[in-house]
């Protein structure tokens, strides 16, 4: 069975990119998000193995999702996504419960050694 993944991030282009290669990767993207708090209503609904969330969002940004979402499931796996580096980011997103970072512009390796490594 295929690993059933919820792409969040604001900008659309991005979450095609990222749906792209999980696709490629052999997963299967079920659905997406463009902010925290759609991600949350998704992730109820759709009870996904994994998310890929991006931090910097309107509504709700990527760190507080993932702690909204680790409240329903503590369990849930997260691979933050974001442009910003920055050690502060990824310490703040790895706290929050995400379990590993990816920083865009994506590399399709990293992304799919990323997604193996939390999912086994």
């Amino acid at each position: 069975m295929k690993n059933r993944v919820l792409v969040v991030d604001d900008a659309a282009f991005m979450r095609m990119m990222i749906k792209d290669i999980l696709k490629k990767g052999g997963y299967e993207v079920v659905g997406e998000a463009e902010d925290g708090l759609k991600a949350i209503d998704k992730f109820k609904e759709l009870k996904p193995d994994l998310v890929t969330m991006d931090i910097t969002m309107p509504e709700m940004d990527g760190i507080t999702a993932v702690k909204e979402i680790r409240k329903i499931d503590p369990d849930a796996t997260i691979i933050m996504c974001s442009a910003m580096g920055q050690q502060a980011m990824v310490i703040d997103a790895i706290q929050a419960g995400a379990k590993d970072f990816v920083v865009k512009p994506f590399q399709p390796d990293r992304v799919l050694e990323a997604v193996r490594k939390v999912l086994q």
